[in-house]
């Protein structure tokens, strides 16, 4: 099947300044685009046509830190019930997630091959999904989501975020597992978080020796480590060893700026998370020890993100909502604002998030061979990124891998 859009104002970010291309065609075949042209080609008897009327044709997005599996924000309750109707609560999320024109995510905790699988074969719509396994957590750590009066532990095959390898023997037998079942990054918690039972968000976890453990199996199979981490001591001990990505980093200082540029590494923060459970974090089940540590990160988040991005720290967006928060997901782009222009919003949305997970000249772009990860948006992201966050309205036309999911538009 051949699908050509019309009349399109492509918007390009790939370029080192970001244009607006006006009277734009865009032909695509399968599953990928073949070509990106003036108008005025005429389709085809048998090709089906789209007009966008002007709009603006632009990259579907992609967020680069979720849990798809996070059906319920409690994770222990979560990780407690059968995998069958974990995948299906699982469904549901990520259909959601693509409605809002993420095309794809990098889930960085509890998504496995099978879903991934699922979505490849288009057996459940929903985001092309890159995924890690179960994030890996020392006892008593971020990814460990047993309470203190808990003894048993959680089952490998049970719908955690993470699990528990202690010693640098078991995070490489752990993370070889993950890298066998599929994982395209491990993740690993470099310190303590906010939704977990039994750790402090000052916390170091993971020792030096257990986390050089990780990268080098992940390097070995050509991926990369995804470190969870808030503090400046956190994060400076996981860059210096090799972990690529930063997720959070609320509480880091610009003296660790620099070993980003040094390591090539990528900045995740979640900002969206936080103004959630701020919001209505104990109505999905939080503690309040969980949310006296949101306080302590939710106001140190948009601080630490305009601080990175004036150093230039390649950033990437991500949101990290648990549970019935996830409905919270495109509020991102509005955080955001705040602190970052709309270009480099966009930016962290497409063309970084692409290099991150290996997929630049694939994902973020329009451009001949690329993924057909297509929106057309009723008005101009780069004067206004607030209608990302309202996508109902905002989006007009969604493609997916040269599949349509949402068609507003009126088929020529």
């Amino acid at each position: 099947m051949i699908t050509r859009i019309v009349n399109a104002t492509v918007l390009d970010l790939a370029a080192d300044q970001t244009t607006l291309e006006p009277d734009r065609q865009v032909v695509i075949e399968d599953e990928a685009i073949v070509a990106v042209e003036r108008s005025g080609t005429a389709p085809s008897a048998e090709e089906r046509v789209f007009d966008a009327g002007g709009r603006v044709l632009m990259p579907g997005l992609i967020d680069g830190h979720v849990h798809v599996t996070a059906w319920n924000a409690d994770l222990l309750a979560g990780a407690e019930v059968a995998p069958s109707y974990a995948a299906i609560r699982s469904a549901g999320l990520m259909r959601a997630m693509l409605d809002r024109g993420f095309t794809t995510v990098r889930d960085t905790g509890g998504a496995d091959f099978g879903l991934a699988r699922a979505i490849d074969e288009h057996r459940i719509p929903g985001p092309r999904l890159i995924f890690g396994g179960k994030a890996l957590s020392q006892t008593g750590g971020h990814g460990d989501a047993r309470s203190a009066g808990r003894q048993a532990a959680l089952d490998d095959c049970c719908n955690a975020l993470g699990q528990v390898a202690d010693g640098v023997d078991e995070v490489y037998r752990t993370a070889r597992n993950e890298i066998r079942r599929g994982a395209q990054h491990i993740k690993i918690m470099l310190g303590g978080g906010v939704a977990s039972p039994t750790d402090k968000v000052s916390d170091l976890q993971y020792s030096p020796e257990e986390i050089s453990a990780a990268v080098r199996v992940a390097s070995n199979a050509g991926k990369y480590v995804a470190g969870h981490a808030y503090t400046t001591e956190a994060v400076r001990l996981g860059l210096e060893l090799g972990v690529r990505s930063i997720e959070h980093g609320n509480l880091m200082d610009p003296s660790v700026f620099e070993l980003f540029e040094q390591h090539d590494a990528y900045y995740v923060p979640t900002l969206s998370a936080y103004d959630a459970m701020a919001a209505a974090g104990a109505e999905v089940g939080l503690s309040a020890e969980n949310l006296e540590k949101n306080q302590i990160v939710v106001e140190a988040g948009l601080r630490t993100l305009e601080a990175a991005d004036r150093a230039g720290l390649k950033i990437v967006l991500g949101t990290d909502l648990l549970g019935s928060l996830q409905v919270h997901q495109s509020k991102e782009f509005l955080l955001r604002r705040e602190v970052q222009s709309a270009e480099a919003i966009l930016r962290s949305a497409t063309t970084v998030a692409a290099e991150l997970i290996g997929q630049q000249g694939n994902l973020g772009v329009i451009a001949p061979g690329a993924s057909a990860d297509l929106l057309v948006v009723d008005g101009n992201p780069l004067e206004d990124i607030g209608l990302l966050a309202d996508p109902t309205r905002s989006i007009a036309l969604l493609i997916s891998r040269g599949r349509v999911h949402t068609d507003h538009l009126t088929s020529a």
